[in-house]
């Protein structure tokens, strides 16, 4: 079993940032690999970016790719989201998200945080 909390999240205008924070305990063997996605009302879950273990591997969705940098200290067993140059259009409730082998896919994940709501305004 994993449990995964997000923290970080709040309202933040256009052209600003913010870091989202995943805390995790549990299996480390189900968290070989950490995603972050993102939900807008109305719209499907999305994959956002995700990292592997060693955090020498990192994947990120088009639309964030240069503004947001995913990384883990597992250490601490937490995963982030630094978010830089923020849009409105970013605006979702963010997850963050286990799986036990390279997934971008939310069904190729396991277990799921309760999220956190980033707003972004204009």
């Amino acid at each position: 079993q994993v449990q995964l909390v997000e923290s970080g999240g709040g309202l933040v205008q256009a052209g600003g940032s913010l870091r989202l924070s995943c805390a995790a305990s549990g299996s480390t063997l189900s968290m070989t690999f950490m995603g972050w996605f993102r939900q807008a009302p109305g719209r499907e879950r999305e994959f956002v970016a995700g990292i592997g273990w060693s955090g020498s591997t990192t994947y990120y969705a088009g639309s964030v790719k240069g503004r947001f940098t995913i990384s883990r200290d597992n250490a601490k067993n937490t995963v982030y989201l630094q978010m830089s140059v923020l849009k409105t259009e970013d605006t979702a409730v963010y997850y963050c998200a286990a799986a036990d082998r390279t997934a971008t896919k939310p069904q190729e994940y396991s277990y799921w945080g309760q999220g956190t709501q980033v707003t972004v305004s204009s």
